[in-house]
C-alpha cells in the first residue's frame, strides 16, 4: 500500500489547477500571451509506505500492546472477583458467628429462667402461709422477683423485721439508712413487716430496675 503525503496531494492539486486555468486561458482567446507551465512530477512528494518486514513489524506490535492490554484488564477483573469473594466469606462468617452468639446468649437465658423458678418453687415451698416470707410473696407478687427480693433480705436481716445495724443503724428486714426513711410507706415502719416490704420494693424497683435487678447489683458489690 503507497501512501501520498499531505503536503504532495496539496501541491498536485495545486498544479493540477494552475495547469488547467493555463489551458482554459489558451482556449478563451489570450492568444499571444506566454503561459507558465509547472513540472508536475517534480512537484508531488509521495511518503514511502512500509512494505514487507517493516509491515509486519507494526501489525506485531499493535497485536503485542492489544494482548498487553487485554491481560492487564483480565488481571485487575480476576484481583476484583477474588476480593469480592474474600469480602463475601468475612462477613458470611461475621454472620454466622453473630447468629451463634445470639442462640448462645438465648440458651443461657433460657437456663438462667429455668434456674431462676426453680429457685423460687424451693424458696416457696420452705413459706408457710401467715408467714413474713408469705406476705412479702402477697405484695412483690411475682414469683422470681420474689425469689431475688428474698435472698437480698436473707442477707440483709435473716427475715428480722427488727433487725438493727449496730454499727450503722441500718434497720428492718431491708436495712434501711437510716430506717425512718420507711416512713415514706407507713408510719408503723417499726413494727410492720408490710410496711418495711413495700418500701423495700419501691426502692428496688426505682434504682435498679426491678429486685432482681437489685439482686443482681448486690452479687457483685455485696451491698444495694
Amino acid at each position: 500500500m503507497t501512501r501520498i503525503s499531505v503536503r504532495g496531494v496539496a501541491v498536485a492539486s495545486a498544479t493540477a489547477v494552475t495547469a488547467v486555468g493555463a489551458v482554459v486561458g489558451a482556449a478563451s482567446g489570450s492568444e499571444g500571451k506566454t503561459v507558465q507551465t509547472v513540472d508536475v512530477a517534480s512537484a508531488t512528494l509521495l511518503a514511502d509506505a512500509p512494505t514487507g518486514a517493516q509491515a509486519q513489524n507494526v501489525s506485531d506490535g499493535i497485536s503485542r500492546q492489544a494482548n498487553a492490554q487485554q491481560v492487564s484488564a483480565d488481571a485487575a477483573a480476576k484481583k476484583a472477583a477474588e476480593e469480592a469473594a474474600r469480602q463475601k466469606a468475612a462477613a458470611d462468617a461475621q454472620a454466622k458467628a453473630d447468629a451463634e452468639k445470639a442462640a448462645k446468649a438465648a440458651e443461657e437465658k433460657r437456663a438462667k429462667e429455668e434456674a431462676n423458678r426453680a429457685a423460687a418453687r424451693s424458696v416457696l415451698a420452705t413459706i408457710s402461709p401467715g408467714s413474713v416470707q408469705d406476705m412479702a410473696l402477697q405484695i412483690v407478687g411475682d414469683a422470681n422477683q420474689f425469689q431475688c427480693f428474698s435472698q437480698i433480705v436473707k442477707r440483709e436481716s435473716g427475715w428480722d423485721y427488727t433487725a438493727t445495724n449496730a454499727s450503722s443503724g441500718a434497720y428492718g428486714l431491708v436495712q434501711a439508712l437510716p430506717g425512718s426513711k420507711m416512713a415514706s410507706a407507713g408510719a408503723d415502719w417499726r413494727t410492720n413487716p408490710a410496711t418495711q416490704i413495700k418500701w423495700g420494693l419501691n426502692y428496688m424497683n426505682d434504682r435498679y430496675g426491678s429486685p432482681c435487678g437489685a439482686w443482681s447489683f448486690w452479687q457483685s458489690h455485696h451491698w444495694y
